[in-house]
């Protein structure tokens, strides 16, 4: 398995997806000049998949909020998707969703991400940010049975985005409005007097 480096631009994609309950073709260079979460997912009708959708679904606004669109993708068909939206939250399914869900049914997109268990064609569960220039900037992969944090993923979205924009680093649990430091000595030296 191919795994991709940080700073690396993330490879373009063209798919059918699910968007607002309609298909429709998604190209990830549509979103250029925008963050993107991508999120991909091991199967639809499953276990942990439909609470990480869900919950990520239910905070896309705070995430479009600060630039950041995001997209959900499995090895599933766009059709298998849409039956899965069909299905009620309370029978196992995701109703509706307030974000797109990326068909890779010839797996061609988990495996460029490095991302694609090659014996049962699944994708891990794994999350990339990408920048406004198509960068990847962070990768988090997950055993299958363990979901992801919301709050952490929108936490470096925002640490990330601060860092671009300001050129200071964020520390450890930095949430937007905390102190924060410049990458040189002296930089270095001021926030651990004022954190100490």
């Amino acid at each position: 398995m191919r795994m991709l480096n940080i700073n690396q631009v993330a490879p373009n994609f063209t798919t059918n997806a699910v968007v607002a309950g309609g298909y429709r073709n998604f190209a990830l260079t549509d979103l250029r000049g925008r963050y993107v979460l991508l999120v991909f997912y091991p199967a639809d009708f499953s276990y942990v998949c439909p609470t990480e959708l869900q919950a990520f679904s239910d905070r896309a606004p705070e995430f479009r909020n600060v630039g950041c669109e995001v997209l959900a993708c499995s090895t599933d068909s766009h059709f298998v998707h849409c039956a899965w939206m069909n299905t009620p939250r309370k029978n196992g399914g995701l109703g509706e969703l307030d974000i797109p869900l990326l068909a890779d049914k010839n797996m061609k997109i988990a495996r460029d991400y490095g991302v694609l268990d090659e014996e049962t064609g699944l994708a891990l569960r794994a999350l990339f940010i990408i920048d406004r220039e198509g960068r990847i900037r962070q990768i988090t992969v997950n055993d299958m049975g363990v979901g992801r944090s919301v709050d952490e993923a929108l936490r470096l979205v925002q640490a990330f985005q601060f860092s671009d924009e300001f050129g200071e680093v964020c520390p450890v649990n930095w949430r937007p409005g905390a102190k924060t430091m410049k990458a040189d000595a002296s930089g270095k030296e001021e926030y651990f007097k004022y954190a100490n």
